[in-house]
């Protein structure tokens, strides 16, 4: 499988028709490319605030997209038909039934078919200041490429996680991802990192990029787009099978190869996949006098 990996830059467009030409460019130059799938990153949706919205307004900026939401999915899915892509749409909010916005990852077939992953652990940020909701726990997705799960940036962060998603059969864990500083990408990176050695697994990082002064939410974005690996025989040393250019906007097209998870799990020098059960046993507190 061939992935396109998007770091998606924050400058304002000129009106929502020219941000979802941005994805079209993206959408068609990663079918260009031969890619079977397009990543986008998280709260890539944000951006399309920038036509309306010229000073930091967080709540503005956040019901101006929620509004959009519609109309960002119905532009996806058709970049999806139309280049015969895989498009994981980074995140977008989006306000359920209930009334609560969730943070939500649309996954999309080139049939057109959407379904959804939400974020489940909330940033203090997206509590504390936005309002977001946690939404339902892990789920994996059956494609014509294989069973992936989706971990939106903090979820990465909490093993069970992504467990959850592995041990459901996902191969590749896709991490869409939002940070505002350089120790925010490295908690995402290297729990990218830790997940696919424990898991025996890929994992893809696909970060917002650039700083928007017209933002009061996405106002600063660091990062760069990865593919991790496990690191033991078939795979590189240091697990690191591509990683893309700091903070700039554009692809980084990258290769899985599930066969070669297969035979890691099965012929590994270590079994992390096989022992998750033995590395979790009971836990007494014991009393050193």
């Amino acid at each position: 499988m061939k992935l396109a990996l998007a770091p998606f830059g924050v400058s304002a467009p000129a009106s929502f028709k020219a941000f979802l030409l941005r994805l079209e460019r993206l959408a068609a130059e990663a079918a260009l490319a031969g890619a079977d799938m397009l990543v986008l990153p998280e709260y890539a949706a944000m951006v399309c605030a920038g036509a309306e919205i010229k000073a930091p307004d967080i709540a503005a900026e956040l019901l101006h997209v929620v509004d959009q939401a519609e109309l960002i999915l119905s532009g996806l899915r058709e970049m999806a038909m139309r280049h015969k892509l895989h498009i994981l749409g980074g995140s977008l909010p989006m306000r359920d039934a209930d009334g609560k916005i969730r943070n939500r990852a649309p996954f999309i077939a080139p049939s057109g078919n959407i379904l959804f992953q939400d974020k489940q652990a909330m940033t203090r940020f997206e509590a504390e200041e936005w309002g977001i909701t946690g939404g339902h726990g892990p789920r994996v997705f059956d494609t014509a490429l294989g069973r992936i799960g989706v971990s939106i940036c903090y979820d990465s962060e909490f093993p069970l996680h992504v467990r959850a998603q592995v041990a459901a059969g996902a191969r590749l864990i896709l991490i869409p991802s939002c940070t505002a500083s350089v120790a925010g990408f490295n908690r995402v990176r290297l729990s990218a990192r830790a997940r696919a050695v424990e898991n025996q697994c890929y994992t893809a990082v696909v970060p917002l990029v650039g700083n928007a002064a017209w933002s009061g939410s996405i106002d600063v974005n660091i990062g760069h787009a990865a593919l991790f690996a496990p690191c033991d025989e078939g795979f590189p040393d240091d697990g690191v099978i591509a990683a893309g250019p700091l903070n700039e906007p554009g692809l980084t097209i990258t290769e899985v190869d599930f066969t070669a998870i297969g035979i890691v799990r099965r012929n590994g020098n270590v079994l992390n996949h096989r022992d998750w059960g033995a590395a979790i046993p009971p836990c007494p507190a014991v009393e050193l006098a």
